[in-house]
């Protein structure tokens, strides 16, 4: 058996075939054989592209944890003071107009976990 790093007689004999092979082929034969390297190489650049776009989406994916919860509670904070004011009009009009609250809610399209 050969040690590691040198090519035994069978792998050696075959890498000689290979070589030979290539030399003999037709010209068909090597213009195929030179269209499936470009194709090949093609392959292999349009893959390093997508890696490079792949890591820019990720890049702006990502947000510190800190400012997106910080984030998150201003727009919470804007979206009941915006709730409390709906309800605050929604209770002036069922005042004026003498009806229940929940009445001018259903009459606006608001539902009650609105």
């Amino acid at each position: 058996m050969a040690s590691p790093g040198t090519n035994s007689p069978m792998q050696q004999t075959t890498e000689n075939s290979d070589i030979l092979d290539l030399a003999h082929l037709t010209s068909e034969q090597q213009t195929k054989r030179d269209k499936k390297i470009a194709s090949i190489s093609d392959l292999h650049s349009q893959t390093a592209q997508l890696e490079a776009q792949v890591a820019e989406i990720k890049a702006k994916l990502k947000h510190d944890p800190s400012t997106t919860v910080k984030r998150h509670i201003r727009l919470l904070h804007e979206y009941n003071e915006i709730k409390d004011i709906g309800q605050g009009l929604m209770g002036l009009i069922a005042d004026a107009r003498g009806v229940r609250q929940v009445d001018v809610q259903r009459e606006f399209g608001v539902g009650d976990r609105d």
